[in-house]
C-alpha cells in the first residue's frame, strides 16, 4: 500500500478544476479537497488526520472515467458544495457529525467568503450543465463520494456489512420510468469485476435517504434530462485510520466504473436514436 498524501496545491488557488471533453458524461469528486485557505487556519478546531478522515480523499482517481470532470480542491470543511448555501461552513458540531470543526471565534465575514465559493460553485455547475444538455439532449451525471465504515478504530469492528454495501448507489432523484434499467443495468455492472478477488456489493439508496443538495438542485432544475447517481464508495481502497491507499483496489473499482460508464452512455445513444 502507498501513504495517501493530499494535494493542498492547485493552480491559481482554484477552489475547483473542470476538465471539459466532448460527450453527455459527467463526474465530480466535491468532497475530494483538502485545501483550507489561510485565513481560516487558526480557527481550525481539529487536527490535519481527523479531517482528512472525513473528507474524501482519492475519490477523484475516479474521475477519468467520464467525458467531463470536476474536482473540489477546496475542503469540504471550508465550503461544502453537497449543502445548501447556509450550511455549507458552520460552528455547529451538530451539523458535522459532533466533531468540532471550527472554533466558535470564526468571524462571520470569513464564512461568508465560504459561501461566495458556494455561489460560484453552482453558478458555473448551472453553465456547465446547461452547455452539455444543449448540445447532447441529456447529460449522466455522477457524484462520486466515500464513506468510513471503521468508526471504532483500526482495531474495532467494521460496521454491519448488510448495512454498508462497498458502492451504495444513490438514486433518490433519479426518474425511473426514464433511466430505471439504466439504473439496474450500472448497479450490475458496478458489481462485475472483483476487487482484489471478491465480487463488490451494491446497493441502491441503502445509507442515505438523500444524496445532498447538488443531485437535489440539479433534478429541481432539469428534471429527466439529467440522469443523477450519487457513488458512495466505502473506503475499501484505503486504510480510512493510516492513510494507506490500496492501489489495486482503486484500479478494480474504476474498471468497474468504467464499465457501468460505458454501458450507460450505449443506453443514452439508444433511448435518444429511439426519441425517448
Amino acid at each position: 500500500m502507498n501513504r495517501y498524501s493530499p494535494d493542498t496545491t492547485t493552480p491559481d488557488g482554484a477552489d475547483w478544476q473542470v476538465q471539459t471533453g466532448e460527450g453527455p458524461i459527467i463526474a465530480t469528486a466535491i468532497h475530494s479537497g483538502h485545501r483550507i485557505r489561510e485565513e481560516l487556519k487558526p480557527y481550525l478546531a481539529i487536527e490535519d488526520k481527523g479531517r482528512l478522515r472525513e473528507e474524501d480523499p482519492l475519490t477523484d482517481y475516479f474521475l477519468t472515467v467520464a467525458d467531463t470532470s470536476v474536482r473540489a480542491n477546496v475542503s469540504r470543511f471550508e465550503c461544502d458544495l453537497n449543502r445548501p448555501r447556509d450550511i455549507c461552513i458552520t460552528r455547529d458540531p451538530a451539523k458535522t457529525w459532533d466533531l468540532r470543526i471550527w472554533d466558535d471565534a470564526l468571524p462571520d465575514e470569513l464564512m461568508e467568503k465560504s459561501r461566495e465559493i458556494h455561489d460560484r460553485f453552482y453558478r458555473a455547475m448551472r453553465r456547465l450543465c446547461d452547455d452539455r444538455i444543449k448540445e447532447h439532449g441529456r447529460i449522466l451525471l455522477l457524484d462520486i463520494h466515500s464513506y468510513n465504515f471503521k468508526r471504532e478504530g483500526p482495531d474495532g469492528a467494521p460496521a454491519p456489512a448488510e448495512k454498508n454495501p462497498d458502492i451504495d448507489i444513490g438514486a433518490t432523484t433519479l426518474n425511473k420510468d426514464v433511466y430505471g434499467d439504466l439504473l439496474d443495468q450500472f448497479a450490475e455492472t458496478l458489481g462485475s469485476v472483483p476487487v482484489n478477488g471478491s465480487a463488490p456489493s451494491v446497493g441502491i439508496n441503502v445509507r442515505w435517504e438523500d444524496g445532498g443538495n447538488f443531485p437535489e438542485w440539479l433534478h429541481s432544475i432539469y428534471g429527466p434530462d439529467a440522469c443523477v447517481m450519487t457513488l458512495e464508495y466505502k473506503k475499501i481502497f484505503m486504510d480510512e485510520w493510516s492513510e494507506e491507499a490500496d492501489i489495486f483496489a482503486l484500479q478494480h473499482l474504476r474498471q468497474g466504473l468504467l464499465l457501468a460508464v460505458e454501458g450507460a452512455r450505449a443506453t443514452l445513444r439508444n433511448m435518444a436514436e429511439a426519441g425517448r
